[in-house]
């Protein structure tokens, strides 16, 4: 599995409250992020309609 690297910044305030999260998101400050980054995309249904619609076009190109 490849990896991508991404530079994020926060604020102070901000980062104080991702720190709140160590352990419980993750130990590292990526795990923290990236569980927070999924966590969003799943709670806005944007992996399961992602998948939902790669499904459809991958059976609409089977049936032609």
């Amino acid at each position: 599995m490849s990896t991508k690297r991404v530079q994020v910044s926060f604020t102070e305030k901000q980062w104080e409250l991702l720190e709140k999260f160590k352990g419980e998101l993750g130990e590292s400050d990526a795990d923290i992020v990236r569980s927070i980054v999924i966590s969003w995309l799943s709670e806005k249904s944007f992996i399961s309609s992602t998948i939902k619609k790669r499904n459809n076009l991958n059976n609409n190109d089977e049936s032609k």
